[in-house]
């Protein structure tokens, strides 16, 4: 087993200073920016752009990433593209004094779309940076801690700012709720910064700094054709289908049911408050099982939060449909990275990363479109419970091919 010296053991807490105030960006701005864009007037397609208009561009990007990585430094990489990516949600927080109605929607929209092109840098490298810093033994205790520690601010951030919604007139709600997203924000980049590569004994030879490995293509299409392509094709369908009801929710609790935002606010805590619950037993649950069992069968148990939010009538159903979904998505995404990094050689991460990332914004792209279309043809509450179907066979397809 590696030894965990003073090096390793910085960057776990470095690691779990990201996630905690990621949370807070999590339970502020983007709890809470489909919701206000809703309330604005935002369209089905719209509302399904907040999500696919990243998708698109990270998909894009995502094809030479790999190329124009090459030969960087994971550290550097991360920092510069994380700290850039979370200044983008500052600019939010003015909005509502700049623009009005519908101009503002599509501002945000822009605005998602420009901070995408980051991210995508950013997405790759830390997912391979992860992959070194952490030894391959402790990652299922990292994981879980990380998930526990974003559920706990998550959900404290979610319930504060449920109340100031309540309590400050609109806009200057979101506007204080953004700001909050946005400190959170760049909490989460400085402990990126802080992650350090040298000296890890055990992991790495002594060295300055690590590199991704410089690629010849755009794109290793040549992996699909062996098992990671298989592999691929069931993180595919799980993005896919998970994705379908994301822009549903906020359009179905606001103009469906029409909940309030303490009610929302209410439903997010409790999503994840049990996450957390889930996320102080995942190392024992992954070691006990199996990061391929657990993310089965969270994949599956996920079709039961759009199932259960599509029968909603009054806030009790709402609840007991987020406690159910911070359950599986405990199970889901704490399983999901470790999975992904059993699979990818340590010697050629970059591109197995840039292939995955691709995957992952293909699904989030085609999950997106089909939700907002299936939401207009059939109506919010028959395209959530039909989300509840396709999200029921991701988890099929993850047991035959994940």
């Amino acid at each position: 087993m590696t030894t965990l010296n003073s090096q390793i053991r910085r960057n776990f807490f470095h690691l779990y200073g990201d996630i905690f105030w990621f949370g807070v960006l999590t339970g502020s701005t983007l709890a809470f920016l489909a919701i206000y864009a809703s309330r604005l007037g935002a369209s089905n397609f719209q509302v399904g752009l907040l999500t696919a208009g990243p998708a698109i561009v990270n998909l894009f990007i995502s094809l030479p990433a790999g190329k124009w990585l090459g030969g960087k430094s994971l550290v550097r990489v991360s920092k510069f593209a994380v700290l850039v990516q979370r200044l983008g949600y500052l600019v939010l927080v003015p909005l509502p004094w700049l623009f009005s109605g519908n101009l503002q929607v599509w501002m945000m929209l822009s605005l998602s779309l420009v901070m995408a092109i980051p991210n995508a840098g950013y997405t790759i490298s830390f997912n391979a940076l992860f992959g070194d810093v952490v030894p391959p033994e402790y990652r299922g205790g990292v994981v879980g801690r990380r998930n526990a520690l974003v559920a706990v601010s998550t959900t404290v951030t979610a319930l504060i700012c449920g109340q100031l919604l309540k309590r400050i007139d609109f806009p200057l709600n979101y506007q204080v709720v953004f700001g909050i997203g946005a400190f959170g924000g760049l909490m989460s980049a400085y402990h990126i910064g802080r992650l350090r590569l040298d000296k890890l004994a055990g992991t790495l030879a002594e060295v300055k700094e690590r590199v991704l490995k410089p690629s010849g293509r755009l794109l290793r299409l040549d992996l699909l054709r062996g098992p990671y392509g298989t592999f691929m094709l069931a993180y595919l369908a799980l993005y896919t289908f998970m994705y379908v009801s994301v822009p549903l929710n906020p359009l179905f609790v606001v103009r469906e049911v029409a909940f309030s935002d303490i009610t929302i606010s209410v439903g997010n805590a409790l999503f994840w408050g049990f996450m957390f619950i889930v996320s102080l037993r995942m190392a024992w649950i992954s070691r006990r099982f199996g990061h391929r069992r657990v993310l089965v069968v969270g994949a599956f148990s996920m079709s039961l939060y759009p199932l259960l939010t599509g029968l909603s009538w009054i806030p009790l159903h709402y609840y007991i449909a987020n406690v159910v979904g911070g359950v599986s998505w405990g199970l889901t995404g704490g399983s999901l990275l470790n999975r992904l990094m059993e699979r990818v050689p340590v010697d050629d991460r970059p591109d197995h990363m840039a292939l995955y990332n691709m995957v992952l914004n293909l699904g989030m792209l085609g999950g997106s479109m089909i939700g907002s279309t299936v939401a207009t043809l059939l109506g919010l509450r028959d395209a959530m419970l039909l989300s509840a179907g396709v999200r029921a066979l991701a988890g099929f397809l993850r047991l035959l091919w994940g």
